[in-house]
């Protein structure tokens, strides 16, 4: 037996079927249409009309023809990315850390050959220690305890430094960001004090503080505190206007506002600001140590040169450059969970 589809049901006659109407073109007439679930503008060659007196076997093929346009449910719903994925995308390659040691490599052959030939043509390497040289010296030095005694003092006084810095900056940087009056105030001190080399800050900082420990650690201060500030500013002012007034208008707080959507975008030029600052928060501690200091890292590098015991200079100046990279590889770690939301965005 024909199964019919019907398309509609009169009102006043429920048991009776309307009557079919030869003379209406099919695509004017009220029977259902399934067209293809694509996308697609579709044209009239794309359309299906079912019929009222369209048997089971038409039903059928019209049925399969419609599914083949629909797309399947895992197309439509994207793959969230794993964080196996993620976690490749941020590491570097072993092909780039290949590439990196090569060249550090390279550079010490090119360093061990000049030395040896005594290479003099603008550069000259004729009083310049041999890597293996230095490399001797170094391991005798690190049976000494004089030698960690000065990079234990040089940490501690770039720790202090760069956290006052890192708790002043910030604070200013916000409070300067979202305040117009506090911005026309500070500024100006900033931009005049901001141009003064470390080493210009030595000799006031020796007549105004007490000691000279606490001189060489506000010098390592302002070192740091002046690009960690201006970070922040330009980061808190780029912050989108939008996001705030959107807080603001579900009932925020301005503590909650700040906690939740300035703070969050602003982050990361603030922990490029925290980069910069350790970088040369570590020059200033140098300067400071060179002239004023008994000990630390930059007072063993100075006086090796009064000494002329240059394979020290050398490794003064390595241990200054592995230390400063070591402590911005720290900052950049410590900040990747606050950022994670990049990751998500990305």
């Amino acid at each position: 037996m024909t199964t019919s589809i019907t398309t509609a049901v009169t009102r006043n006659k429920p048991d009776q079927l309307p009557e079919k109407d030869n003379n209406t073109d099919a695509s004017t007439s009220d029977s259902p249409r399934v067209t293809p679930i694509s996308g697609k503008t579709t044209g009239p060659a794309d359309e299906t009309v079912i019929h009222p007196d369209a048997g089971s076997s038409d039903v059928t093929a019209v049925s399969a023809k419609v599914e083949a346009h629909i797309e399947p449910a895992e197309n439509l719903v994207p793959k969230a990315k794993s964080a196996t994925s993620n976690k490749l995308k941020t590491s570097i390659p072993w092909k780039r850390y290949v590439v990196r040691t090569a060249a550090v490599i390279g550079a010490i052959i090119v360093w061990q050959l000049c030395s040896a030939y005594s290479f003099n043509f603008i550069i000259s390497f004729e009083n310049i220690p041999k890597p293996t040289v230095v490399g001797a010296q170094f391991i005798t030095l690190l049976g000494t305890e004089i030698f960690y005694k000065h990079i234990l003092v040089s940490l501690e006084r770039i720790l202090i430094g760069f956290s006052l810095a890192t708790l002043l900056g910030v604070t200013a940087g916000v409070l300067m960001g979202r305040s117009k009056i506090m911005c026309d105030i500070l500024m100006p001190y900033i931009e005049i004090l901001r141009p003064i080399p470390a080493v210009a800050w030595i000799p006031l900082a020796i007549l105004m503080l007490p000691t000279e420990e606490s001189s060489i650690i506000y010098i390592t201060f302002l070192g740091a505190f002046f690009p960690i500030v201006l970070n922040t500013v330009h980061g808190v002012e780029q912050t989108e206007e939008t996001l705030v007034r959107a807080a603001r208008s579900l009932g925020a707080s301005n503590f909650a506002i700040l906690r939740h959507v300035i703070l969050p975008g602003a982050l990361p030029s603030i922990m490029a600001g925290l980069a910069i600052g350790m970088g040369v928060s570590w020059f200033s501690l140098l300067a400071g140590e060179i002239i004023s200091g008994q000990y630390g890292i930059g007072y063993f590098t100075w006086n090796s040169y009064t000494l002329v015991e240059y394979p020290n200079i050398i490794i003064g100046m390595l241990v200054i450059g592995g230390l400063g990279t070591l402590s911005t590889w720290l900052v950049k770690q410590a900040s990747l969970p606050a950022l994670r939301w990049q990751e998500q965005q990305q």
